[in-house]
């Protein structure tokens, strides 16, 4: 099943739209070549994702010490049940779609007369993340209608209305991927963008306990220092640069002020490379780090402040016995809760 980007394609139950803001290459490669030359040197998580980091990131999910999927997903089928009732009549609207497994546990709990009345919009900067999420609920769910969008979800939350009652998701702690101030943004854009029952779903990983926390990113098979290598391929393509990720070791921590884990690329010699969009070299000494994802670890408290600074208001909190992972289900708080 093949379709354009922006038109429907053979089938009438399905839509892909494409609001994604025009971004040209010479953009990217200066966002990149700024990162690599200012005093704390960094690239953005969003260069993780090229086919291999994909397939990498894949693999991570299904590796004992990373929880998050195993324990999200039992979540999210207690939510389910939970929320059986309001499966009906809705835009089921979700953030960054990924592989939709979590969506699936959904969906399996729509009763088959109703979902017909249900549309399933999938959210994402990826076409191929997007694609296959079209076409693998359609195989699964008969009569499903499903509009998917090509957008920036977090900055561009407004340009997806749905219609109707809603239902919006954001699975995977991806909210800990973004900065404390990024994520109270984007909620706060959600809450704008809520009608009267709606309902908010939101993954969020909890502090816990170091070598748990330490474990999910320094795994014993590497893959996760293969992932965060595989950054410097991605750069490489874009500038024209030769930065052997076999120099650079992994390095993955929790940052106790910050409550979040950092991931950094560290050089383990003197290296300089040069970039055809760059008059001077780029040199990184041996020693200094790289920064390349930060996620994010959240308390109840957090949650809380989360949540009155937003515009949100805590409905319900699923976790699990060891309050590894929660899935919050927000509401709208009504305008005379609302707080700046």
């Amino acid at each position: 099943m093949h379709f354009q980007e922006g038109t429907a394609c053979d089938l009438p139950q399905i839509k892909i739209e494409n609001i994604l803001p025009e971004i040209g290459k010479d953009e990217v490669i200066k966002d990149i070549l700024e990162g690599l030359t200012c005093a704390n040197k960094h690239i953005s998580s969003k260069f993780f994702y090229d086919e291999v980091g994909s397939k990498l990131f894949e693999e991570i999910t299904r590796l004992p010490e990373y929880y998050i999927p195993r324990i999200e997903k039992s979540l999210i089928r207690e939510a389910a049940i939970h929320l059986q009732e309001s499966l009906k009549d809705r835009d089921i609207i979700e953030f960054g779609c990924g592989d939709c497994s979590k969506i699936s546990l959904l969906l399996q709990s729509v009763p088959e007369e109703n979902l017909d009345s249900i549309r399933y919009i999938p959210v994402d900067i990826s076409p191929s993340a997007v694609q296959e999420s079209v076409e693998t609920l359609l195989d699964n769910y008969f009569g499903l209608e499903v509009h998917g969008i090509l957008a920036d979800f977090v900055k561009q939350v407004e340009s997806i209305s749905g219609k109707g009652k809603r239902i919006f998701c954001m699975f995977g702690s991806t909210i800990g991927n973004l900065s404390r101030e990024q994520g109270v943004q984007f909620c706060a854009s959600v809450s704008k963008n809520m009608r009267p029952g709606d309902i908010f779903l939101l993954g969020m990983d909890m502090v816990k306990n170091r070598d748990v926390m330490y474990r999910a990113y320094n795994d014993h098979r590497n893959v996760t220092a293969k992932f965060n290598g595989n950054i410097l391929n991605v750069v490489n393509a874009l500038l024209g640069t030769n930065l052997d990720p076999n120099y650079f070791k992994h390095l993955a921590f929790f940052n106790e002020k910050q409550a979040r884990i950092e991931m950094h690329l560290r050089a383990m010699k003197d290296i300089e490379t040069f970039s055809p969009y760059s008059p001077t070299k780029i040199t990184v000494e041996k020693g200094e780090t790289i920064h390349t994802e930060n996620s994010h670890k959240f308390t109840k408290e957090h949650i809380d402040e989360l949540a009155k600074t937003a515009g949100l208001k805590v409905q319900k909190i699923f976790t699990d016995k060891d309050n590894w992972f929660s899935l919050v289900q927000f509401t709208k708080n009504s305008r005379r809760d609302f707080h700046d």
